[in-house]
């Protein structure tokens, strides 16, 4: 079923990693796949452009159908390979309105994570303001403190949703695993980084990791002054 399955992809971005996690927790490895750098700006090829309106990545295909948002993605190979690897979505309804929201507030951590470490790649040098940074990095650290709180309450050991890895972590672990490597201090956000140390040796992550990220195990130290 896999060799069905098209993937086109940047290293690094975590919209392509959760869905190359998901396709590691549903077994669905020897999928085809086609890695593209954004720097060369070889995702705006014709071939991304003629699946996806938005000439953006990830880009997938499983034969005629065409998923290109990653959170959709993520639930679409759940869906349709519900008995196939882990169980990502579980059956309570309780659990899975958990599952959901953790899912869906990852989007607050990383748009607030980005004002942050990419703030002078994003805003022009004329529109740069201190203040402005000041007031990200604010916001950036009462996040944090949401997401350790969640843990904190969920108790030592926990995955983001419960004591299960689900779709939650698919979709939330590529944007934390950015903390560390942008040199973000552990004292902001403690259980946020024992939640990294536990997840990221997962076979899923590991069998997926940025593979610019092998060469470089270290990024900018952008958040150092969080």
């Amino acid at each position: 079923m896999a060799q069905k399955m098209m993937l086109y992809w940047g290293s690094g971005s975590p919209p392509c990693w959760r869905l190359m996690i998901a396709l590691e927790e549903k077994k669905l490895q020897g999928y085809k796949h086609k890695h593209l750098s954004f720097d060369k700006k070889e995702h705006q090829c014709e071939e991304v452009k003629a699946l996806n309106p938005r000439v953006q990545l990830p880009t997938f295909k499983h034969g005629d159908l065409v998923v290109n948002e990653s959170f959709a993605a993520c639930l679409y190979l759940e869906s349709a390979f519900k008995s196939q690897g882990a169980r990502l979505i579980p059956e309570d309804p309780a659990e899975q309105a958990l599952v959901y929201q953790r899912m869906f507030e990852t989007d607050n951590l990383q748009k607030k994570m980005y004002d942050v470490a990419f703030y002078e790649w994003y805003v022009p040098e004329g529109e740069r303001l201190e203040s402005a940074l000041k007031r990200n990095r604010e916001t950036l650290v009462t996040e944090l403190k949401l997401w350790d709180g969640y843990l904190e309450k969920m108790g030592k050991g926990s995955f983001l949703a419960g004591k299960d890895f689900t779709m939650a972590d698919v979709v939330c672990f590529p944007v934390i695993a950015y903390f560390p490597r942008l040199h973000c201090p552990k004292e902001k956000c403690p259980r946020l980084m024992e939640y990294y140390e536990m997840v990221k040796d997962r076979p899923s992550i590991k069998a997926s990791w940025p593979l610019e990220w092998l060469e470089e195990p270290e990024g900018p130290d952008t958040l150092k002054n969080l």
